[in-house]
């Protein structure tokens, strides 16, 4: 069998193209389809179309042994994958009757930008601008700023914490990885198991049109580097904006001077090591539980290190005094949208960020030819400070916005496409 696992978005796309590739030289053997970014719509509808052999999605690695032995069974294989199959039709004829959004032009949708009042705002100046590294941060101050909630999803426990521990259902199990996971933190943090590095910058920046503009200095007549942004398409109603993370930066031609931030930190150096000796054992579970305590340690760097810039280096909200739960649930000022996630959709902008901060030397961190961090218990974007900035979702965006895109970034209109291919609406 062959298991595919999709970390990222790019993921998806490269998936199907490995089926084909199966199906052109002939391959019979079983794909299983997995990883965060997976679904069974996708898998239906992407890829089991371009091979003939048995696709099967598997939610989570906790139902890997059951399909195996499913596919491995004279007496319920082919049981098991005509029922898949029957399955995925089912699925596809689903998402074929669905109807597509609704959606507008792209000079439309940039005439209902978000409506902000520069000549009201005085965008705050950093304390220290310019680029900071933070090589072997101290894992202990990270611990406190740990979010919980995803360490169950691992596991396949669905809750809220803390109240998951206390769950009717599944709470005997949600104490117990728990307290393994406990178990494994404390002999990373101790034992020094696992590096933390990290590196941000605070610049001079104005909006151009859709892109953010990161300049050298304060002069602001030489561009360091250029952010793209996307903008939703879909139709609003009336008072609901049509939002691009460039609406929340002061145009150029304002004359107000703006600044935005960026930050790329990890916390997995060293976890190949560990985790091969793991496998090494046949030991799985530590292994799993060990990358699952690095994410979860990594997720907080990125939110200890925007509190620490929003209270001290940056300095615009000097005062805050808020608990971590009401970091959890983004009630500080301003933003920190990452490339690849929703209002942020183009990984390929990690490119122009890692150069931006010159992370392989400052934080220890690199990009895959699909634009994947390594280590990949890492987080990555941009910082911007503006009261009304907020989190949002691109959505599904159209032809004229794609061709646009990539002109903008002087990229070939198919690639751009290929990278945007999860967002397109055509």
């Amino acid at each position: 069998m062959i298991g595919l696992s999709g970390l990222i978005t790019p993921s998806l796309e490269e998936m199907a193209h490995v089926a084909k590739e199966m199906e052109r030289l002939g391959f019979k053997i079983p794909l299983l389809i997995g990883g965060a970014t997976t679904s069974r719509t996708h898998t239906a509808v992407k890829i089991e179309p371009g091979y003939s052999g048995p696709v099967v999605w598997v939610p989570d690695a906790s139902r890997a042994v059951g399909v195996a032995t499913h596919l491995s069974s004279e007496e319920s294989r082919d049981t098991f994958v005509a029922d898949t199959r029957a399955d995925y039709v089912k699925v596809r004829d689903a998402h074929a009757k669905k109807t597509g959004q609704k959606s507008v032009s792209l000079e439309s949708a940039r005439a209902n930008r978000a409506k902000i009042d520069w000549k009201a705002y005085a965008p705050p100046k950093p304390k220290q601008a310019g680029r900071v590294s933070l090589k072997n941060y101290p894992l202990d101050k990270l611990v406190p700023f740990i979010d919980w909630a995803p360490f169950f999803q691992t596991w396949d426990l669905a809750g809220k914490y803390p109240d998951i521990l206390q769950d009717a259902v599944v709470g005997e199990a949600a104490r117990n990885i728990f307290q393994e996971g406990q178990a494994m933190l404390d002999r990373i943090v101790k034992g020094r198991w696992l590096t933390a590095s990290g590196v941000f910058g605070l610049y001079p920046a104005n909006a151009v049109g859709d892109d953010v503009e990161i300049y050298t200095d304060e002069k602001r007549d030489h561009v360091l580097t250029t952010w793209h942004c996307l903008r939703q398409q879909n139709e609003k109603p009336a008072g609901n904006p049509n939002l691009c993370l460039a609406d929340f930066v002061a145009p150029h031609d304002s004359g107000v001077a703006d600044w935005v931030g960026a930050f790329a930190v990890m916390a997995g150096g060293g976890i190949d090591a560990r985790v091969a000796d793991y496998e090494a054992k046949q030991d799985d579970f530590n292994a799993i539980l060990l990358k699952a305590i690095a994410d979860r340690l990594a997720e907080a760097f990125a939110e200890h290190l925007h509190h620490r810039v929003r209270t001290e280096y940056w300095g615009y909200a000097a005062g805050e005094k808020l608990s971590n739960e009401e970091l959890i649930a983004e009630k500080y000022a301003g933003i920190r949208p990452a490339p690849g996630y929703p209002a942020c959709p183009d990984h390929t902008e990690k490119g122009e960020l890692f150069d931006l901060l010159d992370a392989p030397n400052t934080a220890d961190m690199t990009l895959t030819e699909s634009f994947a961090m390594l280590p990949t218990a890492a987080v990555s974007g941009f910082y911007l400070s503006h009261p009304e900035a907020r989190y949002f979702a691109v959505g599904k965006i159209e032809r004229d916005q794609v061709a646009d895109y990539a002109h903008r970034k002087g990229m070939d209109l198919a690639a751009c496409e290929r990278w945007l291919a999860p967002v397109l609406n055509y």
